[in-house]
């Protein structure tokens, strides 16, 4: 099996160890009412969107999501939260640099022996969620937990619902399929970039991402035979008929948006074995970014 195989069927037992965790750690994540900043780079980027949106929705502050290198620094927030795995990439230790005694930072990451340790003001380790593969499954899943349970909107039913992802056949006729399109609304939007990105990682799926009722404009026209359109969450009335109409596939399930990730990553494994891909170490990426003469 491989490393990425390994650490996807994990998750659930993750996901209830970072859920345990939250109370623990709660002076270190953003309080209601803060107006904070999420960042991140790659997986921890779009994870990044889905805690922000979800955290905006749920009426617990103002929240927004950057790229690391993206971040504007002439706002002002009570917060940033700081993703990453590695706690080596360049852009979110330069950030957490030009931050350190304006705004205070958190990070949350899964190695305690790297220079984020002392670059954030706060750190929350996960590193029971570690991963020897490149390619970001479960430390992903689990940081997106860590901060869900902090907001009280976690619950049991989402781990059971990861563990039906595992254990499911994945839906017929996917790995056939030539194209993907992942769709979702409010905090599942993140999620949908996130499984594209997973998709072009670890098999070189041809794969795109949008919100749902953004698929109507413009998308929609390469959606053919042969192609999947999957959505996160509840889909906008009459978009699924819309989708069948033209030969498609559409893909939708009752499962939590954060299991059907899950299903994502099962599919993207699959499909990299199929071609022969090694999927934990995927083409011309490493596990950390990290710039020479930062």
């Amino acid at each position: 099996m491989s490393f990425v195989e390994i650490e996807t069927a994990s998750q659930p037992e993750c996901w209830r160890r970072a859920a345990e965790l939250a109370p623990s750690r709660s002076a270190a994540l953003p309080a209601a009412g803060e107006r904070i900043a999420v960042v991140g780079c790659g997986t921890s980027f779009y994870m990044a969107q889905a805690y922000a949106a979800l955290r905006e929705q749920s009426g617990q502050g103002e929240s927004d999501a950057f790229a690391a290198s993206e971040f504007p620094f002439g706002r002002r927030y009570d917060r940033v939260v700081a993703l990453t795995r590695s706690g080596t990439t360049t852009e979110v230790l330069d950030l957490l640099g030009r931050l350190h005694g304006v705004t205070r930072t958190v990070a949350i990451t899964a190695d305690p022996n790297t220079p984020v340790m002392t670059a954030a003001d706060d750190v929350v380790v996960l590193d029971f969620a570690d991963e020897q593969s490149v390619v970001q499954t479960r430390f992903a899943t689990t940081a997106f937990t860590l901060l869900r349970a902090h907001l009280g909107l976690h619950t049991d039913a989402v781990v059971r619902d990861a563990e039906t992802a595992l254990a499911e056949p994945l839906p017929e006729g996917l790995l056939d399929c030539t194209q993907f399109t992942f769709l979702g609304r409010g905090w599942t939007a993140g999620l949908a970039n996130e499984a594209a990105l997973k998709m072009k990682e670890a098999s070189l799926s041809w794969t795109e991402s949008y919100p749902a009722m953004e698929y109507r404009h413009g998308p929609i026209s390469i959606t053919t035979t042969g192609t999947a359109t999957w959505m996160f969450g509840a889909a906008p009335e009459g978009l699924d008929d819309q989708v069948l109409s033209t030969g498609a596939r559409w893909v939708e399930s009752g499962l939590d948006p954060l299991a059907e990730l899950v299903r994502v990553q099962r599919l993207a494994i699959a499909r990299a074995e199929a071609a022969g891909i090694d999927p934990d170490s995927p083409r011309h990426l490493t596990r950390s970014v990290v710039l020479a003469d930062a």
